[in-house]
């Protein structure tokens, strides 16, 4: 039984996406070649991004699959938020891996958010962030046009923890 909070479910995936919500697209070059791709897809879909991004992850599965619960924590002690989600797809192809989770009730936020490794045809391995979010809870409202900018900022931390998952080895 879900408990998302959203009726758009997919729509990081499909597209468009909806009206009515602050929209996030961030991509970014992070790799070159089938073994670059294939460790930040692992790093991806397996939570080492987000960990090694500074966020606390507790999942229900060690990897990225549909239905899997997922709850993302930033900050310390008192003052440390919980996003509380659900991974709504996931894809693991040949030049394609990624997934999306969607906020369930105990997230501050409503909405979706993808994180996608691609390897294209000049063997540029690109990963990008697609999200659709508007404020569930006071103080994601309080928040105001911080949050939106919070999110990028995030995405981008993203892509550079990928990045330096194998220039720094």
């Amino acid at each position: 039984m879900t408990t998302l909070t959203y009726p758009e479910v997919g729509a990081t995936r499909l597209g468009p996406l909806p009206e009515g919500y602050h929209h996030l697209h961030h991509r970014a070059a992070v790799g070159h070649g089938r073994a670059d791709f294939e460790t930040a897809a692992a790093a991806v879909t397996e939570w080492r991004m987000h960990r090694g991004a500074g966020a606390g992850v507790r999942a229900t599965a060690a990897r990225a699959d549909t239905g899997v619960g997922v709850v993302v924590s930033l900050g310390v002690g008192p003052l440390r938020l919980r996003a509380h989600c659900e991974v709504v797809w996931a894809e693991y192809g040949e030049t394609r891996t990624g997934f999306a989770y969607g906020t369930t009730e105990r997230h501050p936020e409503q909405g979706e958010e993808s994180f996608v490794v691609e390897l294209a045809d000049d063997a540029t391995v690109w990963f990008t962030v697609t999200a659709f979010s508007r404020p569930a809870c006071w103080y994601a409202r309080l928040g105001g046009p911080v949050v939106p900018a919070l999110q990028h900022w995030y995405a981008r931390r993203l892509g550079d923890t990928l990045r330096r998952s194998w220039s720094a080895g």
